[in-house]
């Protein structure tokens, strides 16, 4: 029985005011929470953060990170520094990430590869534009993100990997998948990831990130194949971040 996980994803939002606020008003209502449940905070807030919930049940997760473990690569974060604040997960590979850094599969593989080296939990983001969608498109552009790091880290890999199916068209539109095409594309993962190796298939959590919130997430999380969500905009309004992680 895979565990439900449900991970906040800031993005480029914060102050040291809001973060207080924000994990304090988490922290408030955790006690009957059975959901694992991740903040990814940006990485000026991570020491921050890492205050506020120790000794709590919430896990503590960054953003990105580089590839290189140091060196003149001005405003990048190692995997280094990210667990020097305590941090176990980060996000890999998210659209935002693709789209306007142009992180192609190769470069999200070895970012992969990196936090697995350094004992991380990658979010392995992964998912299709709204014109590759209706395109046809879905599955093989699906496919490639993952065979990226099938090629690079092995199929064993994802036995330390959440993935995170994110339909791109999904995420601050404010349009959300059914939660028949969340599922079907979850469902589709698991079979590509099985085709490599079932017992990995079965143990691999999938969330989804395409604009759940309180109203939707019982209903996505119910689906067979959705382990969870990765949450944005209703992930920096404590009460909703809440709903969502007790919808699991």
């Amino acid at each position: 029985m895979r565990q439900t996980i449900v991970a906040g994803n800031w993005k480029m939002n914060a102050s040291k005011e809001t973060v207080n606020t924000l994990v304090m008003g988490i922290l408030s209502g955790m006690s009957d929470v059975d959901s694992k449940v991740i903040v990814c905070a940006p990485a000026p807030y991570l020491s921050q953060v890492e205050a506020l919930i120790t000794h709590s049940q919430l896990n503590l997760g960054a953003q990105d990170l580089n590839v290189n473990a140091s060196g003149a690569f001005t405003g990048e974060i190692s995997a280094d520094m990210i667990k020097d604040f305590g941090a176990q997960y980060v996000i890999v590979g998210h659209s935002e990430r693709r789209s306007l850094y142009f992180e192609n599969n190769e470069v999200v593989a070895r970012k992969v590869q990196v936090a697995l080296d350094n004992g991380l939990t990658p979010l392995f983001c992964i998912g299709e534009t709204l014109e590759q969608r209706e395109s046809g498109n879905m599955e093989s552009v699906v496919s490639a993100q993952i065979q990226a790091v099938i090629d690079l880290s092995g199929i064993g890999a994802f036995k330390d990997i959440i993935v995170a199916y994110e339909p791109v068209w999904a995420i601050g539109t404010g349009v959300t998948a059914t939660p028949q095409q969340a599922q079907d594309a979850h469902a589709f993962i698991r079979l590509m990831l099985a085709k490599n190796d079932a017992d990995v298939a079965q143990t691999t959590p999938i969330l989804y990130g395409g604009s759940m919130n309180p109203g939707n997430a019982a209903e996505l999380i119910g689906c067979e194949d959705i382990d969870g969500g990765l949450i944005g905009g209703a992930s920096l309004k404590a009460q909703d971040f809440l709903q969502i992680c007790k919808a699991g």
